[in-house]
């Protein structure tokens, strides 16, 4: 992993937990894989563990994201879309111009996890505010 790569990755576990109780919220990354048939691009696999009652502070991720959900229940939403519940085997999407204004654990007393698989632009961000400042 590069040393950009482990900025990004750090970023989200920070952001992640300031809207989050204390260690509510564990990020793992699975791989990071540049795409050479894909110049610029690289592909990102994280697995999300939310404690009881974590959530997500607004972001974007300025990147293809896909979701699926291992256990649990959370909550996702879209600027501009509805608010969905996911469950074990559930899937969801957003897109590179998408802010993320709900992700949520949907329970209180059981944790969740999921996957998320990211095609992005090879060294930025895996994660971005929408207040603009970058943690």
């Amino acid at each position: 992993m590069n040393t950009r790569s482990l900025a990004s990755l750090a970023a989200l576990v920070c952001c992640t937990l300031l809207a989050a109780p204390a260690h509510a919220t564990e990020v793992k990354q699975l791989m990071a894989k540049p795409l050479p048939e894909y110049p610029g691009k690289e592909a990102v696999m994280l697995e999300v563990s939310y404690a009881p009652g974590a959530k997500d502070m607004e972001h974007r991720h300025d990147a293809h994201a896909m979701l699926y959900v291992l256990e649990g229940t959370v909550q996702m939403q879209l600027k501009g879309g509805p608010l969905v519940t996911l469950r074990a085997g559930d899937t969801f999407y957003e897109g590179p111009k998408d802010v993320h204004i709900v992700g949520r654990n949907a329970s209180d007393t059981e944790p969740a996890r999921f996957v998320v698989f990211l095609l992005k632009g090879q060294g930025a961000p895996i994660l971005t505010p929408v207040d603009g400042h970058k943690h």
